[in-house]
């Protein structure tokens, strides 16, 4: 009986270690959703942050860029394939959301990326940044680290390879 306990809390530790992840951040109009990146390798200089964007006001803002204590340099980047070779690039005039638009940042499109990173982002653990808004202004937020291979926010490794979905 101490086994199934003891796994049945592990189970509740897991749907519940992440709900600061479930909270949208607001700022004015926007509201930044379900922040995440994927965990790093050691030695590795980069790592790809992702979330989504809605402007629920009037009036377009632009994510413009960004900051954060754990890299040197903080840039939006986007991803695309072309004839058949996947392609990064800058985003230098940062990405519109328009009133009433969604923006989602995810792996093969818009994303952010931590340059020059200090230290390894560690499943389970939080990445603080500050996104720049050119209406908005300075928006701190939290980014969930997720497992290296995630294809989205909001899971955790289960024992035997699976994932379990965190309530939204």
């Amino acid at each position: 009986m101490t086994r199934i306990a003891l796994v049945a809390v592990g189970i509740f530790a897991i749907c519940t270690g992440q709900t600061a992840q479930a909270e949208d951040i607001l700022a004015g109009s926007l509201k930044i959703s379900a922040p995440w990146v994927r965990a790093t390798p050691s030695g590795a200089s980069v790592g790809g942050g992702y979330m989504s964007i809605t402007n629920t006001g009037t009036t377009s803002d632009r994510l413009v860029g960004g900051s954060s204590e754990l890299s040197a340099r903080f840039e939006i980047h986007t991803m695309s394939m072309d004839n058949g070779v996947m392609k990064m690039r800058p985003v230098t005039s940062g990405v519109e959301i328009k009133p009433g638009q969604t923006v989602q940042f995810n792996p093969g499109g818009y994303h952010v990326m931590f340059v020059g990173l200090k230290k390894p982002f560690e499943q389970g653990q939080q990445v603080p940044a500050l996104l720049q808004f050119k209406n908005a202004g300075k928006v701190a937020v939290k980014f969930t680290v997720e497992s290296i291979g995630a294809h989205s926010g909001g899971h955790s490794e289960m024992p035997g390879g699976g994932q379990m979905r965190h309530g939204r």
